[in-house]
């Protein structure tokens, strides 16, 4: 039970009565404690009482009339009436009013004990019933925000079903990205989350200053018009969203909505291509001065936020479409960039965008660098393959290719997957095995054919390949070749 309502004229009892109700079993967030009638139904009016105890005689306002004008309040309490035998016919006229028990006195701790123990059950069915009945509410309100094609006898049906769960008087629509977990008081405050990936909070409008100033004072909401009726809820929603969005470009914390003004510019198909075409090159910060461009136009309401947003998503679907063979999809849905109003504001989006192409920017020119480094390596492969008969090393052939000694031999082994030496080696061999195998030639003539000037040096390096000399290899090779004849 959140908060109990004693109302008595004499303060000993007010006093007795409180320390009663705090020593039950039935845990009270708030007893409030009032001498008369007046006082009483002022409160209730302005807040919500889950419980009031009240005695009958009392000055100002008794408590009979005090029951019988609260029950054409929004949030009536369960009333429990005091009073002794002389007052028994007029505790009878409170139960038809709808008090829910009576206590004579003297007051006995064990029977209020008993009552709140069962208005306590009452209070919690009837909040869960609340609760559910307000979740459909809910949920109703949100298919008719998203919903354009809803048909009026939907919007009357859902009127009819749940206006006592909408709030009454005149209220205002707030339309913001901000996100929250906050309990709202849904006399004052109904919060629908995720509408189109923004958070609608449908406030009465004398309330609608408190909500600005506290819970969102530090987000870019755009506000509607004072609307009237659950009908009206959807051209509140449009103005709110508007006037958000118009936030969104601007980047002031609360706009009020205004009907659109005037013809805006817009950006051009071939526009966004040439920005495309920028990226991965060196003229990045060229690229970025449009983007620049676009924001400060979008500040000044030069161009229309959904242009904006438009223009932000045809930039990520044409960079994603241009390199998708290099990004994977996690790099091409970074930050969410799609939903452009999930961002404060435009200069928020703007900051994450441009962190994101720098990035593809970055790995562009990497896998050109790349690209231009296999194409030396093959070049320098080719040369190798012609020359190995020569005097040659690393860095003879890394000066061929025009590329700086220690890269060379990084890339070299990354793209043939040995070091040059062994890579050089391997193709001397080779060509040596072949010559044994198929001419006549002498073992010197072959270590100068296959770049090897020292013959002794050619025969130790021969054997740690080959695990034999090369006679042997070619006696071995010479007996195969007989074993295969007819």
């Amino acid at each position: 039970m959140k908060k109990l309502l004693i109302v008595e004229d004499e303060k000993i009892i007010r006093q007795g009565i409180k320390a009663i109700v705090m020593r039950s079993s039935v845990p009270i967030e708030e007893v409030i404690l009032c001498k008369n009638g007046e006082e009483a139904y002022d409160i209730i009016k302005n807040d919500k009482i889950d419980v009031m105890i009240t005695d009958i005689r009392m000055p100002k306002k008794d408590g009979i009339t005090l029951v019988r004008e609260i029950q054409s309040l929004p949030n009536v309490p369960k009333v429990i009436v005091i009073s002794g035998y002389d007052d028994f016919s007029y505790a009878v006229e409170l139960l038809r009013y709808g008090a829910k028990e009576y206590i004579l006195k003297p007051i006995e701790r064990d029977k209020i004990n008993r009552i709140l123990e069962k208005l306590e059950l009452e209070i919690k069915a009837e909040n869960e019933q609340q609760n559910e009945i307000v979740q459909i509410g809910c949920q109703q309100f949100k298919y008719m925000l998203l919903n354009s094609s809803i048909a009026d006898s939907e919007v009357t049906a859902i009127e009819n079903k749940f206006k006592d769960y909408f709030l009454h008087g005149e209220y205002v629509v707030c339309c913001t990205n901000y996100k929250t977990d906050e309990e709202m008081d849904m006399r004052t405050v109904i919060y629908l989350d995720d509408i189109n990936g923004q958070s609608v909070f449908i406030v009465k409008s004398e309330n609608k200053e408190e909500l600005l100033s506290n819970l969102l004072k530090d987000h870019f909401v755009g506000v509607s018009r004072n609307h009237k009726t659950l009908k009206e809820l959807r051209e509140a929603y449009g103005e709110a969203l508007y006037a958000r969005k118009n936030a969104f470009a601007t980047g002031n914390f609360i706009t009020e909505y205004s009907k659109p003004k005037g013809k805006k510019e817009t950006i051009s198909d071939e526009m966004i291509d040439q920005f495309v075409q920028m990226v991965g090159t060196d003229k990045l910060d060229e690229a970025n001065k449009f983007l620049i461009r676009i924001l400060y136009k979008t500040k000044q309401e030069l161009i229309e936020p959904d242009h904006f947003m438009w223009t932000m998503n045809t930039i990520v679907e044409k960079i994603s479409i241009n390199y998708k063979n290099l990004l994977d999809l996690e790099e091409i849905n970074q930050h969410n960039l799609a939903n452009v109003y999930e961002y404060d504001n435009a200069k928020t989006y703007y900051e994450a965008i441009s962190k994101w192409i720098e990035f593809i920017n970055k790995k562009l020119i990497n896998e050109f660098d790349d690209y231009k480094n296999k194409q030396k390596i093959q070049k320098a492969i080719g040369y190798i393959q012609s020359n190995y008969s020569k005097d040659l090393n690393m860095a003879v052939v890394s000066n061929y290719i025009s590329m700086n000694y220690s890269l060379f031999s990084y890339v070299f082994k990354q793209y043939t997957g040995m070091n040059f030496v062994y890579y050089l080696k391997t193709i001397r061999i080779n060509e040596a095995k072949k010559l044994l195998e198929e001419t006549d030639k002498k073992i010197i003539e072959i270590s100068n054919l296959v770049g090897y000037e020292n013959e002794k040096h050619f025969m130790k390096i021969f054997k740690t390949v080959c695990g034999v000399s090369p006679s042997e290899f070619r006696k071995n090779a010479q007996v195969g070749k007989r074993s295969l004849l007819p």
